[in-house]
């Protein structure tokens, strides 16, 4: 029994460390995706002519913005009648975007943060689900200002590009798009056949299927507890989806203000739509916190609004993988003096609460 036991955990620990090295080369092939025909010169020239000042004032509005969505994490702790200071939630916010930001393992940065958030309350379930939500609403948050910007303004941009480029040549991009969509098939393709034909890729598909049954069930019960709770607080709601909306405004916002440093000739509406839905594809758990798949679809996205400027864009998309990292040092000092932990105080009345 104990050795089926250790056999078990071998083959989970394999399965984890597998996982991880193809959501590395994922990220490594959307990486070089991102590079490919490049002009090297130009990008350097870019580069070159990137002002520091403009730079350190998105970060700086970026990491403004992080601290808006803390408060919105700590008022659906509240919500949850979880009284955790709000000091505490925005170190265990920046906890969690250091591990989502800087760590490469199988442990994500909203996974820790549910996981010392329980420590500083007795109510685990009820804040765990608080992260679960705060992530739901910043993804609708963020769907609902892209499909809001495109529907607008981007639209109608697009296709006066559109018009004015079809006696151009197409770029790069649009000449390959078909061989890469080809070739990612192929991949695709390749990979589910070995899965399909080898007895042991056979057995993994169906524990994977079945995990991902179980894991689906156990979310849809957890999705049913929030909505139950939280639209009792239709108003805590509303002030969340707000916070988000300000917040990732203001981000995109300072993106365009770094962009026009660079040369980038795209409306805001444009980064409404192209920085949001890279967002949204980085979100997806095919590589370590989106590196390389955000790039590739704001690139992409890009292509449609400002034909032509490649390493302009590439130079953004970069800035802005900086930015993310740079304002998640702090997390990682939360973790060094064990600032995530909760403190123990003596209240008036002599008896011990937490912080």
């Amino acid at each position: 029994m104990q050795d089926a036991t250790k056999q078990d955990a071998a083959n989970a620990g394999m399965r984890r460390h597998l996982l991880l090295i193809a959501r590395i080369a994922v990220a490594t092939l959307a990486i070089l995706w991102v590079l490919w025909g490049q002009d090297w010169r130009t990008l350097a020239k870019v580069f070159r002519n990137l002002s520091p000042w403009y730079f350190g004032l998105s970060l700086i509005i970026y990491a403004a913005a992080q601290v808006i969505i803390a408060v919105r994490w700590w008022m659906l702790l509240r919500a949850q009648s979880i009284y955790v200071g709000v000091l505490a939630a925005v170190r265990l916010f920046f906890l969690g975007l250091f591990y989502n930001n800087l760590m490469l393992g199988s442990v994500g940065g909203d996974l820790l943060k549910a996981w010392y958030v329980t420590k500083h309350t007795d109510r685990r379930l009820e804040g765990v689900l608080s992260v679960f939500v705060d992530r739901t609403i910043g993804l609708a948050g963020t769907l609902l200002l892209a499909v809001t910007a495109y529907s607008t303004s981007a639209r109608g941009h697009i296709a006066a590009r559109a018009d004015a480029q079809e006696a151009s040549p197409p770029g790069w991009l649009a000449q390959h798009s078909g061989v890469i969509v080809l070739w990612a098939g192929v991949v695709v393709g390749a990979i589910l056949l070995v899965l399909l034909v080898h007895p042991a890729g056979r057995a993994c598909s169906a524990r994977a299927a079945a995990k991902a049954g179980r894991a689906g069930v156990s979310l849809l019960r957890t999705a049913k507890d929030a909505v139950v709770i939280y639209c009792s607080k239709p108003w805590t709601l509303l002030w969340a989806m707000i916070l988000t909306l300000v917040a990732q405004g203001v981000v995109i916002a300072g993106f365009w203000v770094l962009g026009r440093n660079l040369g980038i000739d795209a409306g805001l509406a444009c980064y409404l739509v192209a920085f949001p839905v890279g967002w949204i594809v980085g979100a997806i758990p095919i590589s370590p916190a989106g590196l390389g798949t955000t790039e590739a679809a704001t690139i992409a996205l890009f292509a449609l609004f400002c034909p032509g400027m490649p390493e302009r864009v590439g130079v953004l998309v970069i800035c802005q993988r900086f930015i993310w990292l740079l304002a998640s040092l702090p997390g990682g000092l939360v973790h060094l003096l064990g600032a995530h932990l909760p403190q123990q105080e003596i209240s008036i009345d002599g008896q011990e609460r937490r912080n």
